[in-house]
């Protein structure tokens, strides 16, 4: 069985994607395009984790850059337009970024102005007006999406660190004695936003896309030192978002059953929780954790978020014949 879920799975979101992915109809997988692809990749060098990531985060090495990082991932999801529609962009240093990079290069352009974003009272008064500032985009640009929502997670993550951390996030690191899985589970028990759980035919399935991430760019911004010596890396999984499955699919890996490639070709929304949507993130889920045992058997040793990284930067370049991503309206992706 290809979908055999490790026997101390503390984050549960493997045990619980393997049976939607043993029940699955809508999407597979291609497992001889998994062995091709690690054969390639364990023949091709590998970029640091952080290539390219510093550039444009807010890091003084302090505190103040680990409640940055919270703010970051609340707020990182949905950057995606309707067809022939412009995306929210931003200016930084003579550059026009969208997606996650526009808002990274936002929440650093608001420091550099003076806004001090690490400051729970800040983040939990923190006003409408104040934000749309913040993430002001460039001219012929519209706002970003679902803007009332990112709000409501920045004046979460003030008050949540306010109530129950004294407003420092590196106390909830501490509570969860710097532990990746630890804390990613302690992100969506305490930050409801970071709840990121879908209810498939009565059963809870956990993907906790942003609480992991979270984690991950916390170590990867520290270098491992400091607030980043986040162990038990290795018990995370794939960040199931729009872009991973899309390169997934180029690649052959993720294949889509004729309903929901019409779907997803047509530009047709996927509602959130639908079991659509479910399996093509349940898909993603597995298609990195089987990359990464191929990848292992080879003598290539990679984390799930590592991976999750090199297939994100891939996801960067966009072929002429690149097919469309799902889009789905949701504040955790």
């Amino acid at each position: 069985m290809p979908f055999t879920p490790p026997l101390h799975d503390r984050l549960g979101v493997l045990t619980a994607t393997a049976q939607v992915m043993q029940e699955a109809r809508r999407v597979t997988l291609d497992f001889i395009a998994i062995e091709s692809l690690a054969d390639s990749w364990s023949q091709a060098p590998w970029l640091p984790e952080d290539t390219g990531f510093t550039a444009l985060h807010f890091n003084d090495g302090t505190a103040r850059t680990a409640n940055w990082v919270l703010l970051l991932d609340a707020l990182n999801f949905c950057f995606w337009s309707l067809p022939d529609q412009p995306r929210w962009r931003i200016a930084w240093r003579d550059t026009v970024l969208d997606g996650y990079n526009a808002l990274a290069a936002s929440l650093t352009r608001a420091v550099a102005e003076g806004r001090p974003l690490w400051d729970a009272r800040y983040l939990a008064d923190l006003d409408d007006e104040t934000l749309t500032d913040i993430l002001r985009p460039v001219a012929g640009s519209p706002p970003i999406p679902l803007f009332e929502q990112r709000l409501a997670h920045a004046h979460e993550v003030g008050r949540v660190l306010l109530e129950k951390y004294d407003g420092l996030f590196p106390n909830a690191i501490a509570a969860a004695q710097s532990d990746g899985v630890t804390l990613a589970l302690l992100l969506a028990r305490e930050f409801p936003s970071f709840a990121d759980v879908a209810l498939w035919r009565g059963q809870r399935i956990p993907f906790l896309k942003r609480a992991q991430i979270c984690v991950a760019d916390l170590h990867t911004l520290f270098r491992g030192e400091g607030y980043g010596a986040i162990g038990g890396l290795d018990g995370l999984t794939a960040f199931a978002d729009y872009k991973l499955p899309q390169v997934l699919r180029r690649f052959g890996i993720v294949q889509y059953a004729p309903e929901i490639a019409a779907q997803v070709e047509s530009y047709t929304l996927l509602p959130s929780g639908s079991e659509g949507e479910i399996e093509i993130r349940a898909a993603t889920i597995w298609a990195v954790e089987l990359l990464r045992r191929a990848l292992t058997a080879r003598g290539v040793l990679r984390t799930a978020s590592a991976i999750d990284y090199r297939l994100w930067a891939e996801s960067q370049s966009h072929p002429a014949d690149e097919k469309p991503y799902h889009r789905t309206y949701t504040i955790y992706y």
